[in-house]
């Protein structure tokens, strides 16, 4: 395949080549999905062509070409996505360049700032939304637009169920925040100077010029939080073109990129190159990887493995502890590190990246827009070595993040120890134990509790089930007393996630959770919990005798939800290790296509 794509969107000219550098069959008018609604003699046919008369488009608008789904997740209240209406009029310009047919679908947007009680309860929703849309209608290829964190895995898994020719236009992040001459960096500085107001080192006024400063463009969060994290993920899983998820949500680049997508996803569907030729065994690894190598959110490994499992590959807790001993932290991002995505972008975005860390990916493999990955990171390079970092001068030797087993989580946890002050890396201290959040939020400050620096902060009851969704309460609140002493971090246990911008010595996802009787639900206020990195162990300092009494005292809370969409969740959803999946949609199957008439 000749031609190479730039980061801004723009690009060269592609043959028609298959993963192996073969040449790919151009497909005939009739062999397309699309005809089986339009190109018959039936009455549903003439069914379909009238209805699309209705809508005002002429024959040769539309028949005989690819037609392309754009799924948008733009809403009024996702600021992360206010401009993805824009983008999706570039998605169409370049698929109508290509002859290709676009079609805009609005799906479910998963708003992070504002959904409540939090969107990881409806990643799956949308994507079985995803998935049924693009299996049930005409279409014969799929433009996926998001970026907002549960967005982007949403959209994937169903698209990698539906298996159709797929690009991915990711949302793009923010500008970088502003105030009194510092760069904020969105929802990392939001938690560093919340603490500050509460320790009394700010006041009122800092904070009204903080709120405007903060977040001051469309985009996601321009750390290198849950957004970025799995965007960047997208683009080395290979399904959006090459420098894509980097590019600032406003700068004209980004409109580039969206046209760009709109041309190439029209000869994908010529060719019928699907989703399932990318998203390979060897694709996974290597996102794995470049999430460990950017210091990402911890909340990718949740999403990948879930991801993973709707392409049939088996991705487990154990293969990120794997990759993550043996890949060094090259991105110098916040939260984990000084900078922003702006930064990384002018740097060099992915494929600079990339470029760094040729030794630990499958470059064969190939991608939505080159025949190899080495094809697409050819020529690649780095602007800043600062920002960029060379393998040797890492920002870490090691992943940002470690999975951690013991008799406190006998089916992992994990932590982001390179956001965490390093000293607690090797911690024991007594536990002081919350059964809820409320509970939490509302006692965290009081004296009788008898917190200190070396206690150990354990929330329960915040899991899968129990939260419910895992709500990003993960990275618990230091008491008052203590913030105005100069502690910045503790050692923090519970079943929820945190937010990728967050950090802290913040042990997460601990399975199986407390709802369904995990061992989180047997610690008790006073017992010595230990926590140690190095070794991966998570241990509860109590006998299994007494483990044993309290298991046999423990019963299970009741159902919360009656009817409707919590019903379903609370039937199906899985455990954090294996991803938070509906049970029903992560297991193999066929799934018959319909029948058009």
């Amino acid at each position: 395949m000749t031609g190479r794509h730039s980061q801004n969107g723009q690009h060269g000219q592609h043959g028609q080549h298959g993963p192996s550098g073969g040449p790919r069959a151009r497909r005939a008018p009739e062999e397309l999905r699309s005809h089986q609604w339009y190109g018959t003699d039936g009455l549903r046919s003439f069914s379909h062509r009238a209805r699309t008369r209705q809508l005002g488009y002429l024959p040769e608008e539309h028949l005989g070409k690819p037609v392309i789904a754009i799924l948008n997740t733009w809403s009024d209240i996702n600021p992360c996505h206010q401009h993805l209406r824009e983008r999706a009029e570039a998605v169409k310009r370049g698929v109508w360049q290509a002859g290709g047919f676009p079609l805009e679908f609005p799906v479910s947007t998963l708003s992070e700032t504002f959904q409540k009680p939090t969107p990881m309860l409806y990643r799956n929703l949308l994507s079985l939304e995803t998935e049924e849309l693009l299996r049930s209608y005409p279409v014969d290829g799929a433009v996926l637009m998001g970026g907002c964190d549960k967005t982007t895995p949403a959209l994937l898994m169903g698209a990698a169920s539906a298996d159709l020719p797929t690009v991915f236009v990711p949302a793009g992040p923010m500008l970088r925040g502003h105030w009194r001459g510092e760069t904020l960096g969105s929802g990392t500085d939001m938690w560093k100077y919340w603490d500050d107001k509460r320790a009394g080192l700010i006041g009122d006024c800092e904070m009204a010029e903080l709120e405007c400063g903060l977040a001051r463009s469309p985009g996601h969060c321009m750390t290198m939080g849950t957004a970025s994290t799995m965007t960047g993920a997208a683009e080395v899983l290979g399904v959006t073109m090459p420098g894509a998820s980097s590019i600032p949500a406003v700068d004209s680049g980004h409109s580039r990129m969206a046209a760009a997508a709109g041309r190439r996803i029209v000869e994908l569907a010529w060719t019928d190159h699907r989703l399932s030729t990318v998203l390979t065994r060897e694709a996974y690894e290597d996102a794995v990887a470049a999430v460990c190598a950017l210091g990402g959110s911890t909340n990718a490994v949740i999403h990948l493995i879930a991801m993973a499992g709707r392409s049939g590959v088996d991705l487990t807790l154990d293969d990120f502890d794997r990759i993550a001993r043996t890949t060094p932290v090259l991105a110098n991002l916040r939260p984990g590190g000084k900078y922003l995505m702006e930064d990384f972008h002018y740097a060099g975005g992915m494929p600079g990246f990339l470029s760094r860390l040729q030794g630990h990916l499958h470059l064969e493999r190939p991608t939505v827009a080159h025949d190899t990955l080495r094809e697409q990171i050819a020529g690649a390079l780095v602007h800043d070595d600062d920002v960029i970092r060379t393998a040797d001068n890492p920002l870490a030797a090691e992943g940002g993040v470690a999975v951690l087993r013991g008799n406190l989580a006998p089916g992992g946890a994990v932590i982001k120890h390179i956001a965490a002050e390093q000293h607690l890396m090797k911690h024991t201290g007594p536990a002081v134990v919350f059964d809820d959040y409320r509970t939490m939020q509302a006692t965290i400050n009081d004296p009788d509790l008898g917190i200190t620096a070396e206690s150990v902060l354990v929330l329960r009851g915040s899991g899968p089930l129990g939260g419910p969704g895992m709500p990003e309460y993960g990275m618990l609140p230091i008491p008052d007393h203590l913030l105005k002493q100069g502690v910045r971090d503790m050692v923090r246990l519970s079943d929820a996630r945190m937010s990728g911008t967050s950090y802290g010595a913040c042990v997460l996802h601990i399975a199986p959770e407390s709802h369904v009787g995990g061992p989180l639900a047997l610690v008790e206020t006073g017992d010595l919990i230990t926590l140690d990195v190095a070794a991966r162990t998570l241990r509860l300092e109590v006998d299994d005798a007494e483990l044993e009494r309290r298991r046999a005292a423990w019963r299970p809370p009741e159902r919360r939800y009656g009817r409707g969409y919590g019903a379903l969740y609370e039937e199906h959803i899985t455990q954090a290790d294996t991803g938070c999946d509906f049970a029903f949609l992560a297991r193999p199957g066929e799934v018959p296509e319909p029948y058009a008439g």
